[in-house]
């Protein structure tokens, strides 16, 4: 099981642009998002203009029900500007990588509590580390994906975009560079 803590409205509203969409995972029972604060800053955001469309689903983790959930709002995800996802860490990381071209926040710090963790995904994973550093790093993580856990950029062991650690793996750090690269949130030659 884990808890989710919804982010204050300043930080949303930090995270917001002009044009955002709303993503909400209703999927696992052990999942505790708390909702009356989740639905408070949701309406919040709507009635501040921030937001205008919000999906809600179960089971943000599995990309396939994702992918056809947003299939329904292409246009209003294809105008945006960003993406508030009220979900564990391994939701965040689902968007992220279903909407490559976007930039995909995280509305939640997860926190961690023994048991059963949801449907998620081998190729994801959320370390639950509080205060979630997704938004930092492109809805990458960097905690899971780095085999040395590095949170402050990579060790310069990489060599062609592999781990120095194993060779068979991205490097976690690559990734993340690729990634701000591409939502144009740093430059690289």
């Amino acid at each position: 099981m884990l808890v989710t803590e919804v982010k204050s409205k300043g930080a949303l509203l930090d995270l917001a642009g002009e044009k955002t969409v709303i993503i909400c995972c209703e999927g696992c029972n052990e999942i505790h998002l708390p909702n009356t604060g989740a639905a408070e800053l949701i309406k919040q955001l709507l009635k501040c203009g921030v937001a205008k469309t919000i999906v809600v689903t179960d089971y943000i983790c599995d990309p396939e029900n994702l992918t056809a959930h947003l299939q329904k709002h292409t246009g209003e995800i294809g105008t945006a500007d960003a993406l508030l996802v009220f979900s564990c860490g391994v939701g965040v990381q689902t968007a992220a990588e279903i909407l490559p071209h976007k930039r995909v926040y995280a509305a939640c710090d997860t926190y961690p509590l023994p048991g059963f963790q949801g449907v998620t995904p081998p190729e994801y994973d959320c370390a639950q580390c509080g205060e979630c550093r997704l938004n930092d790093t492109g809805g990458i993580c960097p905690v899971t994906l780095c085999p040395k856990s590095l949170v402050n950029g990579p060790c310069g062991g990489c060599k062609n975009g592999k781990c120095e650690v194993d060779k068979d793996i991205d490097c976690g750090w690559d990734r993340i560079y690729k990634r701000l690269k591409i939502e144009k949130r740093i430059l690289l030659n």
